[in-house]
């Protein structure tokens, strides 16, 4: 729904003032029924854990670290070479696994 910020707007003194009661009976009014759902189709793209995948095959496209990237020896995230930390016998670390 649209707002117009630039209209002007209503103060509370020109909202009249409803009971708790008139307030009550809108709400009870104003409910909408409730929407049918059917079990076997909700539960049809529903897997369950443990589901046997071994027929479901992924396709991931890797792409190795580049010249300025490498990868952290403790958390084995790629990193950018200003994140480097210390190297030490040809172990890389980041500064957040240091720090």
């Amino acid at each position: 729904m649209a707002t117009d910020y630039d209209a002007p707007r209503k103060s509370t003194e020109d909202e009249p003032e409803e009971s708790i009661e008139e307030l009550k009976a809108h709400k009870s009014d104003s409910r909408s029924p409730e929407i049918e759902v059917d079990e076997a189709d909700a539960a049809e793209g529903f897997e369950l854990p443990g589901a046997d995948l071994s027929g479901e095959e992924l396709q991931v496209r890797i792409i190795p670290p580049g010249e300025d990237e490498f990868t952290c020896s403790s958390c084995f995230l790629i990193r950018h070479h200003s994140m480097l930390a210390r190297e030490k016998d040809g172990l890389f670390y980041c500064k957040d696994c240091e720090g």
